[in-house]
């Protein structure tokens, strides 16, 4: 009678549009679980003006994903919250990541600009990928020495 519809997490919708009957239904579960699961913190529904849960696609494919975790893999719920949580953190550091890069990228773009710019030959320069913990010694010579 209904049609299946498959969400993956990457393609998934952060829209709250979903009703938790029509949630319930797409994510497998009966609504009285989708409820225990938002007390409990495994997923974070919106609230319509009345105060009805609403629902994402993001959020059926995470409660496909605790299903999922619970049947097939025997993990307890405070083991599917702490995977969850650390799941989250891990994208979090993974964009801000990629943001340092960005911004790493940039600045030696910056600096390849104003070596350019410089009036002094870039020769005398000298650009290393990693930092060296090479130490170097200087001593002047002495008259007579070659």
């Amino acid at each position: 009678m209904y049609e299946e519809i498959s969400i993956s997490m990457e393609h998934a919708s952060d829209a709250k549009v979903l009703i938790i009957s029509v949630a319930a239904r797409l994510a497998g579960m009966h609504p009285q679980t989708l409820r225990q699961y938002d007390r409990l913190g495994l997923v974070q529904p919106g609230r319509a003006g009345g105060g009805g849960r609403r629902y994402s696609e993001r959020d059926v494919a995470l409660l496909r994903e605790v299903q999922r975790l619970s049947q097939e893999d025997g993990v307890n719920l405070a083991g599917i919250k702490r995977i969850i949580g650390l799941e989250q953190l891990a994208g979090e550091l993974q964009e801000r990541v990629a943001q340092l890069e960005s911004q790493l990228d940039a600045a030696y773009q910056r600096i390849a600009q104003l070596e350019a710019m410089a009036s002094y030959p870039s020769r005398d320069l000298v650009r290393q990928e990693r930092p060296s913990t090479a130490l170097v010694v200087w001593r002047p010579r002495r008259s007579g020495e070659r």
